[in-house]
C-alpha cells in the first residue's frame, strides 16, 4: 500500500474537480433550467453515475490518502484507503468484466452496422411515440420505415437492440441477449465503445479516476456520431447529420467509427489490466486450495 501525502493527492483531487467541471458545466446548466438535449445528456441519464461521482477523485485500490478525512465513510474506503474486503466484494464483477473486456477486444471490428439501431427505435412508430418525441424525423415516418427495410441490420448490442420496436426486432440478424454479451460485443460497435464508460465507473473506486474521466470522453464523442447518424432531425441544435442512407453518408459513418474502435482500444486494455490486477490481489489474499 503506497501514501501520497496531503499535498500530493489533493492537488490531483483538485486537477480532476476542474477537469470534471468543463465536462459537466453545459448539462447542469441545462439540468438547472430544465432544457433538454438528446445528444449530451445522454451519459447522465441512461448511465447511472452522477455528475458528483465523477467529480470525485480516487487513485485506486493500491494508494492511501494522508489526512483524507473527506473520504471517510465513502463506498469501499477505511482509514484513507480503498480496503481489501471491498475489492474482494466485487469479485463478480471484476470476473464478468474481465470476460466480456477480453472478448470482445479479441473480435475484429465491425463496421457495417451504420448505426441503423436509432432507426430500429423508431421502426413503424408516429413520429410523436418517439424517445425523442420533440425532434421531427428528418424523412418523416414512411422514409424512415423505408430505410429500415432497405437494410440489413445488424446490431450486436444488446442494450441497443433491446429498444428495438416489436416489428423491427426479427429484422435483427443477430438476437444478443443480457447474459450472453460476451458471445455478441466487438470493438466497432458504438454502444460497446460508450459502454467503457460504463464498466470504469462500476470499477470506481477500485481505479483511477483518469481513467474513468478518459472513458468518459471518449463515450461523449461516440454519442455525437450515434446521433449525427440517427433518424431525427437535430439541425437546430448545430447537429450536422450523417445520412447513412446513402453512400457517402454510410462512407463517413465507417470511417469515424472505425476511428473510435482505435480510440477505444487502449481504453478498453487499461480496464482489462486493472480486471485482471485485482482479480490477482484476491488470489493472493484468499489462494484457491490445491
Amino acid at each position: 500500500m503506497r501514501t501520497l501525502e496531503a499535498s500530493e493527492w489533493r492537488a490531483s483531487a483538485a486537477a480532476h474537480e476542474a477537469r470534471v467541471d468543463a465536462l459537466v458545466a453545459p448539462h447542469l446548466e441545462r439540468r438547472g433550467a430544465a432544457v433538454k438535449h438528446p445528444v449530451h445528456d445522454f451519459l447522465f441519464t441512461y448511465y447511472s453515475h452522477r455528475p458528483a461521482q465523477l467529480r470525485r477523485w480516487h487513485p485506486g485500490y493500491g494508494v492511501r490518502l494522508a489526512d483524507a478525512a473527506a473520504y471517510d465513510g465513502l463506498k469501499g474506503y477505511a482509514d484513507g484507503a480503498v480496503t481489501s474486503a471491498y475489492v474482494a466484494s466485487q469479485q463478480p464483477l471484476l470476473t464478468a468484466l474481465r470476460r466480456l473486456l477480453a472478448a470482445t477486444a479479441a473480435r475484429p471490428a465491425h463496421t457495417g452496422c451504420f448505426g441503423l439501431h436509432e432507426w430500429a427505435m423508431v421502426y413503424r412508430l408516429d413520429e410523436d411515440e418517439t424517445r425523442h418525441a420533440d425532434w421531427p424525423l428528418r424523412l418523416g415516418a414512411d422514409g424512415t420505415d423505408a430505410v429500415v427495410e432497405s437494410h440489413r441490420i445488424a446490431c450486436s448490442h444488446f442494450d441497443a437492440y433491446r429498444f428495438f420496436t416489436p416489428p423491427a426486432r426479427p429484422l435483427n440478424t443477430l438476437s444478443p441477449g443480457r447474459d450472453d454479451r460476451a458471445d455478441f460485443e466487438q470493438p466497432g460497435c458504438l454502444h460497446a465503445g460508450m459502454d467503457l464508460y460504463k464498466h470504469a465507473f462500476r470499477l470506481s473506486p477500485m481505479i483511477a479516476s483518469d481513467l474513468v474521466v478518459d472513458c468518459f470522453e471518449l463515450a461523449r464523442d461516440i454519442r455525437v456520431l450515434d446521433m449525427r447518424a440517427a433518424p431525427y432531425d437535430l439541425a437546430d441544435l448545430g447537429v450536422d447529420p450523417v445520412r447513412i442512407e446513402t453512400a457517402a453518408g454510410k462512407a463517413e459513418y465507417a470511417v469515424a467509427q472505425r476511428g473510435f474502435a482505435e480510440r477505444g482500444a487502449p481504453l478498453r486494455a487499461r480496464l482489462l489490466e486493472e480486471c485482471e490486477r485485482l482479480l490477482a490481489v484476491l488470489a493472493v489474499l484468499a489462494p484457491v486450495p490445491a
